[in-house]
């Protein structure tokens, strides 16, 4: 049933989706028009406004679904959601500010792929949201005589995303199939091959865009580089809160959420006034997330619970559909839930559920394919808008801090997602799927 009168529930993971009306998506899509297009329409009034925009149009679907039977319900299991992501995105940002990588001298093509080798490599261990935190400064500052908007985009497109795809602890939505009952080591067993093509492909576009970039900058630019790359480190206390943080994931909420604030606290009354100000560290770019990625976390609720509802008209039944239908939904619906919605859809396919982690386990058994593409859908994909992933978004306004003049939603996608990134995932598929 559908309409704005008939709210049918269905049970598919934490709290129940509930039907939506239509014209209750127009908050999503507006939040994500003005993200787009009001930096350039008048970027002094946004800069003043996103958070009575973002408050605005997420009071509408709230407002709305606590007025409907089981809405509220819904409506609190996404504050529980956003209080975890905003815990962990926070608490990362503060540590990771404690912690200056000096870099003397100017890092050459093959240094800075090379740095992003270790960053996807290191997003396995630290979750893609803590590499991203940790390498951006010391990636802006390497690069500062000529950075430009391909550093940060495959930046986004290696560490912050595509890296993560070995472990649960590398990205949210295998988290989420690591805790309905995925074992721990079928995620690198299973996409490891995928994993080397997409890394190794995307940072050989890299290296041939930076050697393209050093031999365009002026002379006395390249002659800077001809010295030998230092690098010092201070801060190093940090790394035991960030350890803090990478197991708080593992424990259940509040305590999750506790042991988070307990780390950033510590992290931030711990490191020196001097050390933050080396690394040029404030508050503003995680208000700007936590405003904006509160309206996307409220806004995106109907989308998501339309999609669950109506799955099945999709008619997903190989893996390279699975593989391209969570892909381009978790680019612009975040990629954790869109996951755990097509998981639930696959395994509703052949009547089991995903709250049942012996028939998750069954699924992975004989429908490993599936749960595949899936997987490399929804990690894969995040970078293909700046909402697809939680560490994006906060990469770009730290980028912005910095002056490197960035693309806006739709030049994101436009210049450097489809024309770079999605040609290596359809190769992917081509290969794997």
């Amino acid at each position: 049933m559908t309409g704005s009168s008939s709210w049918t529930v269905l049970a598919v993971g934490g709290a129940a989706p509930l039907e939506p009306p239509v014209p209750l998506l127009a908050p999503f899509l507006l939040i994500l028009l003005a993200i787009a297009v009001m930096p350039f329409v008048h970027q002094l009034w946004w800069e003043r406004n996103y958070h009575v925009v973002a408050l605005a149009l997420g009071a509408i679907t709230v407002a709305y679904y606590s007025s409907h039977p089981g809405g509220a319900v819904r409506m609190q299991h996404v504050a529980q959601e956003y209080v975890g992501f905003m815990a962990l995105i926070g608490s990362l940002y503060v540590v990771a500010g404690g912690i200056h990588i000096a870099v003397k001298g100017e890092a050459k093509p093959l240094a800075n792929a090379l740095f992003l080798l270790a960053g996807a490599l290191l997003a396995n261990v630290i979750g893609t949201t803590g590499a991203s935190m940790l390498l951006i400064r010391p990636w802006i500052r390497m690069n500062k005589y000529r950075v430009t908007a391909f550093h940060i985009v495959f930046f986004i497109f290696l560490v912050s995303n595509v890296g993560g795809c070995l472990t649960p602890i590398g990205d949210p939505p295998l988290f989420l199939g690591f805790l309905k009952g995925v074992p721990f080591f079928w995620v690198v067993r299973t996409c490891i091959l995928p994993w080397l093509v997409a890394v190794t492909l995307l940072t050989g576009i890299f290296y041939v865009l930076d050697l393209r970039n050093f031999r365009r900058a002026p002379q006395n630019v390249r002659d800077e580089l001809t010295g030998p790359t230092r690098w010092s480190m201070r801060g190093a206390h940090n790394f035991v809160f960030l350890v803090l943080i990478v197991g708080a994931v593992f424990t259940s909420s509040p305590i999750r959420e506790i042991i988070m604030a307990g780390a950033a606290l510590g992290s931030w009354f711990s490191t020196s006034r001097e050390l933050h100000e080396a690394n040029d560290f404030n508050f503003h770019p995680i208000k700007e997330v936590a405003w904006l990625f509160l309206g996307i976390f409220a806004t995106m609720v109907p989308a998501l619970d339309y999609l669950r509802l109506h799955a099945g008209m999709l008619h997903l039944h190989s893996p390279a559909q699975f593989y391209w239908a969570t892909g381009v939904m978790s680019g612009f619906l975040d990629n954790a839930p869109t996951y755990l919605t097509m998981l639930a859809t696959a395994l509703g396919s052949h009547a089991w559920s995903v709250d049942q982690p012996a028939e998750v386990r069954q699924f992975v058994s004989e429908q490993g394919a599936q749960l595949a593409a899936i997987s490399l859908g929804a990690v894969f994909f995040g970078g293909l808008t700046y909402i697809g992933n939680g560490p994006n978004f906060m990469v770009k306004a730290m980028a912005d801090h910095a002056r490197v003049k960035m693309p806006g939603f739709f030049g994101y996608v436009l210049r450097y997602a489809l024309p770079w990134l999605v040609p290596v995932l359809a190769i992917i598929a081509l290969l794997f799927l």
